[in-house]
């Protein structure tokens, strides 16, 4: 195959797959309005970052939303406030402070992926056997290559 067909190809599965993402959004926008207390888009992404980063710091988890400081803090403030995140002591810095989702905080996470599976399974019902065993493959492949690029994106935010 030549480059320019590889190209093209290559152009056509982003297309397909930044179309999917946004379909996906939208299912996942209404399963988040639906939670009894939903959180802004930017709360939930700091609530999912905890999950994954047990114990960061306010600069780390702003590099990592892609914010500063100050809006993190914010943000924070208002997951503190409804009992998601808790801020402690480090254990090494007394003047440092890290970030930790609370028992509240990790139920909501559980209660809003299983609400976004939920809205999945109207779609993928729709689907073959054989169509969702492609789909299975190849999103696992595409996840393994994303969490790759992430992690390494992540951990030069985080200065690791």
């Amino acid at each position: 195959m030549n480059r320019s067909r590889r190209t093209r190809a290559a152009d056509q599965v982003a297309e397909a797959v930044s179309d999917t993402a946004e379909l996906l959004e939208i299912l996942f926008e209404r399963a988040r309005d639906a939670s009894p207390r939903p959180l802004s888009v930017s709360q939930v992404r700091a609530v999912v970052a905890l999950d994954r980063y047990e114990g960061l710091n306010l600069r780390t988890l702003a590099e990592l939303l892609g914010s500063t400081p100050p809006l993190a803090s914010r943000l924070c403030d208002r997951l503190e406030a409804v009992g998601f995140v808790e801020r402690l002591p480090h254990s090494r810095n007394r003047r440092e402070l890290v970030l930790r989702l609370s028992d509240s905080g990790r139920a909501y996470l559980q209660d809003l992926r299983a609400r976004r599976r939920e809205s999945l399974h109207g779609v993928l019902a729709a689907l073959t056997a054989e169509e969702r065993d492609a789909l299975a493959t190849g999103l696992r492949a595409f996840q393994a290559a994303a969490n790759r690029d992430l992690t390494e994106d992540d951990n030069h935010a985080a200065g690791l």
